[in-house]
C-alpha cells in the first residue's frame, strides 16, 4: 500500500484511527503540500496541518498548535491544555473525523526530544478519546528520511 492508498483507507474508515508515521515519496517541494486536506474535507473529515519547520521548542510548538487548532479564548498554553482541547474540539465540528498532519516533526525531535515525547503522548491520548466516537482522530507524523521510535508506519 502506498501513502495515497493509505489515506484513502483511513478516510473510508477501513484502517483503525491512530498515531502513524506517514511516509510520502520524496518529491521536491513536497513539504507544505496540503492536497491531503482537501481529500479529507471532501470525505467529511476536519483537517489540521502542523508545519513543524519553525516549531523547534516546546513554546514554539504550543504556539503553532494554538494557531492551527484555534481553541477558545483562555484555553491555556501548556501540554495539559493542548491535551484538553484536542480531546474536546467542540468549536471545530467534523462530520466523519479529525485528521492531523504533523510535518517536519524531526526539527523538534532534534532540538527538544522531551517535547516530542510529550507531543506523542498528547496525540495518543486524544486519538484514544476519539477512537470509539462517530468522529475518530488520526495523527500522521510526516518527515523525510527519519522515523519516530515506537510509532507504527502507515506505509
Amino acid at each position: 500500500m502506498n501513502a495515497d492508498q493509505a489515506l484513502t483507507e483511513l478516510l473510508a474508515g477501513r484502517l483503525e484511527p491512530g498515531v502513524y508515521q506517514w511516509r510520502m515519496p520524496p518529491v521536491p517541494g513536497a513539504v507544505g503540500d496540503t492536497n491531503w486536506m482537501e481529500r479529507a474535507e471532501e470525505a467529511g473529515w476536519r483537517g489540521f496541518y502542523l508545519d513543524g519547520r519553525r516549531a523547534r521548542t516546546e513554546e514554539a510548538f504550543l504556539r503553532l498548535c494554538a494557531g492551527v487548532f484555534d481553541p477558545p479564548e483562555g484555553a491555556g498554553a501548556g501540554w495539559d491544555d493542548l491535551g484538553r482541547y484536542l480531546r474536546d474540539l467542540s468549536w471545530a465540528p467534523a462530520k466523519h473525523g479529525y485528521m492531523v498532519l504533523y510535518e517536519s516533526w524531526a526539527d523538534l525531535a532534534e532540538t527538544d526530544p522531551a517535547s516530542l515525547r510529550a507531543v506523542l503522548d498528547v496525540f495518543a491520548a486524544a486519538v484514544k478519546t476519539w477512537r470509539d466516537t462517530p468522529t475518530p482522530m488520526t495523527v500522521l507524523m510526516s518527515s523525510v528520511g527519519v522515523e519516530v521510535a515506537g510509532v507504527p508506519r502507515l506505509v
